[in-house]
């Protein structure tokens, strides 16, 4: 990506941190070493990842390490992070910095006094390397707490190339090409278009999300993530009945809609690139490893289109996890700092399997060309980008097994008959988790 104004302040920014960060040490500094300005200090992080994410991500602090002296340990959340930091803020003893996977308990912890404020060399990367989106994605009131490290790309299609090219179909650029000429060639090609992953509800909700935010647009998205607008508004509506073009279809789901809603994720993928049950699947980047397990080569047998335009533009959905502080002893800020930095997260896209919201992580910094791609998407994407709306909402509505929107659109999925019932009890829904 070319080089500008604001590329060269942040990267003085992040050389000034780094800078300071390095101050005092000396070759033989590291965790626990001496002559680093942490030396001694120990920091616990927690975040969800478990596996090579985590691997990765240790890989990360070990840089820190490296650099400072101090000592950093991972503790992993589980899948419900809330489950995990209830305990420990009751008992006092949160851990130094958390990394959320939803906006909305940046808000919910911010409200209980429970986080610490940005400072320091971590606010001041926050403000240069960071566009305003993004800035206000980890604030509330107005206060930076929290900086998105890792990101998810929600807004692409994969497929088989070999099956568009039995059925003759190029890559659709619209909702219409997509549920029109595409779909129906598959079909008479005697090819089912979709796997769904309709027992994962959250995957309904990323199906929901990006087809509104086309439709509806920018705006009323983030009205309905607020619940400024009802659930009931026409907008939900008429992305429900958009839905239902391949909802309600039968023919177009692989086992019908009572397959697709018993069908969970990863198993979708391994649908089309393993038995090849169907031409398409919809979820994010990270589906790319499920993929590689099917047997499939990304970039040549397992390829993706942008999620098609439903309205005047494309959507462009982000998912992702937050760093925040919620602890006030030496290095917190130190580390949330490096953290946020063009050079960790430089370090990071390198591994592979992570997407930085970092103005100044340069797409080359990427191991291969369908990432890079996609890294850029999200720069060139500005302020129109949109987080995943289910992860801004209360989790009892957004992202709780067995209820909201999960349940809601699960039920959807299995008839598809009546837009309007959907939007009642989506907004009954929507009005309990908020009371």
């Amino acid at each position: 990506m070319p080089d500008n104004p604001r590329r060269a302040r942040g990267a003085i920014a992040v050389a000034a941190a780094g800078a300071l960060l390095a101050t005092a040490c000396s070759p033989g500094a590291g965790p626990g070493g001496g002559g680093g300005e942490l030396s001694g200090v120990e920091l616990l992080v927690a975040a969800k990842w478990t596996g090579i994410e985590q691997q990765n991500f240790e890989e990360v602090l070990a840089g820190f390490e490296e650099q400072t002296g101090a000592t950093v340990s991972y503790e992993s959340t589980g899948e419900d992070t809330g489950a995990y930091l209830g305990p420990k803020l009751e008992a006092g003893e949160p851990p130094d910095i958390a990394i959320l996977p939803q906006p909305g308990l940046v808000q919910e912890y911010a409200e209980q006094g429970a986080l610490v404020p940005l400072a320091g060399d971590a606010a001041s990367v926050l403000e240069e390397d960071y566009t305003d989106y993004w800035r206000e994605l980890g604030s509330v009131d107005g206060e930076a707490y929290g900086i998105l490290l890792k990101a998810a790309h929600k807004s692409i299609i994969w497929y088989r190339p070999d099956a568009f090219a039995d059925a003759g179909v190029e890559p659709p650029t619209t909702w219409d090409d997509l549920t029109g000429t595409t779909a129906t060639t598959l079909s008479d090609a005697g090819i089912t278009p979709f796997a769904m992953c309709g027992a994962s509800g959250w995957t309904l909700t990323d199906w929901f999300e990006n087809v509104y935010l086309s439709q509806a647009g920018p705006e009323q998205y983030d009205q309905l993530a607020a619940h400024e607008i009802p659930w009931t508004d026409d907008s939900v509506v008429q992305t429900l009945e958009t839905l239902a073009d391949i909802w309600g279809e039968d023919s177009m789901i692989n086992g019908g809609s009572d397959g697709g809603v018993q069908t969970d994720f990863p198993t979708c993928v391994t649908d089309v690139y393993g038995q090849q049950n169907a031409a398409m699947v919809y979820e994010g980047d990270f589906a790319a490893a499920n993929a590689v397990e099917a047997g499939a080569t990304v970039g040549e047998d397992a390829v993706a289109f942008p999620f098609p335009a439903v309205g005047d533009e494309p959507p462009l959905v982000v998912g992702g996890d937050i760093a925040v502080g919620m602890g006030e002893g030496e290095g917190v800020q130190e580390l949330l700092a490096y953290l946020a930095s063009a050079e960790a997260q430089t370090t990071w896209a390198g591994l592979g399997g992570y997407l930085s919201a970092n103005s100044s992580v340069a797409t080359d910094a990427y191991e291969d060309e369908f990432t890079q791609q996609l890294a850029q998407t999200v720069l060139d994407a500005g302020d129109s980008v949109r987080y995943d709306l289910s992860d801004q909402v209360p989790s009892g509505f957004g992202a709780t097994e067995g209820r909201g929107m999960w349940s809601i659109l699960q039920d959807f999925l299995r008839d598809s008959s009546d837009p309007e019932a959907a939007a009642e009890e989506l907004e009954n829904a929507a009005s309990d988790a908020d009371s």
